[in-house]
């Protein structure tokens, strides 16, 4: 079905409306008489400002309409994903607390208000599920045909941490080799993997420049906590200002953050160029390991990343296991890389390389695990990576 997001696809749509569309956030006021002289069966109009009459017309004609809420902050339908513009709207570098007053974190407010993970109302909770089913299928679009690559960690770690330089160093080799770099678009390690990318277009010197001026932080700051830090937004918001993308240099910096209001607390990832953001944390953390079919690579971390290791390993472990069911040809199974960046942290600290290692053995992703602290090894291993090797079932 033809999808339209902009006004000369849908002027020349309106013109012939000769199959059915589906119209994305758009304000159609001044289309109306255009609207009016049509009939729509089969399409769809989500998230379009219209008017009642247009409204009603269209779903007489056998048309849907799902309109934007006033009673929400959040669009129910979201064309494109957020950038960071839209996120941190509101956002002032001259006040303490001036992420307080962004987009983001007054849709996490009304979200905690209103009840997180189980609001009381039916509306708000379709709502919800409407805007999160627009994210995934936004991603979906933006991901189409890349190489993904995803880079799990603690939201704990901080910018002094030498294991934030690592990630960065990796990501941005990585960027650099083509790949699409997405995290879990958080603080921390999540940080990390999109500050690196974003540098991709300048040189190395520059982002460690820049990462050396980001990373100071008061004295008395507790650690483990560096999102909490009154300047932390501020100190990244004086690098972005200072170290812009090259222009014309977008698309080889990009990278997508993929967070969640379920851990509002913690701000989004401000160098993450595309910003998926859910409510649903279990849609959004199955979701970002599914995408990544060109390998995951897990810096250290605590239970969140603990759990995405087992949650990578099921996802390979029955891959190529999934029988069709039906006569329709199956889907495309990945087994792809699980690379542990961190000796120490995933054999002592949390042991569970000797876990994964008996877990896959004799499956087909076993022989794409891995365990090191060298940054050259990690790129290594997603360069060497050849999917149609673990693609199931075989042409």
């Amino acid at each position: 079905m033809k999808e339209i997001d902009n006004f000369t696809d849908l002027e020349a749509w309106l013109d012939n409306v000769d199959c059915p569309a589906v119209i994305q956030q758009l304000d159609l006021a001044r289309h109306e008489d255009k609207i009016l002289e049509n009939s729509f069966p089969g399409s769809m109009f989500l998230g379009c400002k219209l008017s009642k009459t247009a409204a009603g017309h269209i779903v007489q004609s056998e048309g849907l309409v799902i309109p934007q809420r006033d009673d929400v902050l959040f669009p129910v339908h979201k064309s494109k994903l957020y950038s960071v513009q839209e996120l941190f709207k509101g956002f002032d570098p001259n006040k303490e607390n001036g992420y307080e007053e962004t987009y983001d974190h007054k849709v996490y407010k009304q979200y905690y208000y209103e009840g997180m993970e189980n609001p009381d109302s039916i509306s708000v909770s379709l709502a919800r599920r409407l805007h999160d089913h627009s994210i995934t299928d936004a991603l979906n679009e933006i991901i189409k045909d890349r190489k993904v690559v995803a880079i799990m960690g603690g939201h704990a770690m901080e910018r002094k941490d030498p294991y934030y330089l690592s990630v960065a160093k990796i990501s941005r080799a990585l960027t650099q080799k083509g790949f699409l770099m997405i995290s879990g678009g958080g603080p921390g390690a999540m940080e990390a993997t999109h500050f690196g990318a974003y540098f991709s277009c300048r040189p190395e010197s520059e982002m460690i420049e820049a990462l050396n001026e980001m990373k100071v932080r008061h004295p008395d700051a507790p650690r483990g906590k560096e999102y909490d830090d009154k300047d932390w937004l501020h100190r990244a918001w004086r690098i972005l200002s200072k170290y812009p993308i090259p222009e014309g240099k977008e698309y080889e910096s990009m990278s997508v953050g993929i967070p969640t209001w379920l851990y509002g607390h913690e701000p989004p990832a401000p160098f993450a160029t595309h910003i998926a953001k859910y409510f649903a944390n279990s849609v959004r953390e199955d979701g970002l390991l599914a995408i990544a079919k060109h390998g995951v690579i897990f810096a250290p971390g605590n239970a969140g990343t603990t759990q995405e290791i087992f949650q990578d390993a099921a996802q390979n472990h029955y891959a190529p296991y999934n029988k069709n069911r039906f006569d329709k040809p199956a889907k495309k199974k990945y087994v792809s890389p699980m690379i542990l960046f961190g000796i120490k942290r995933w054999t002592e600290e949390r042991p569970l390389w000797d876990f994964l290692q008996n877990a896959a053995s004799g499956r087909d992703y076993g022989e794409l695990l891995s365990l090191t602290e060298s940054e050259d090894e990690v790129i290594e291993k997603i360069l060497k990576y050849d999917p149609n090797k673990y693609t199931f079932p075989k042409d």
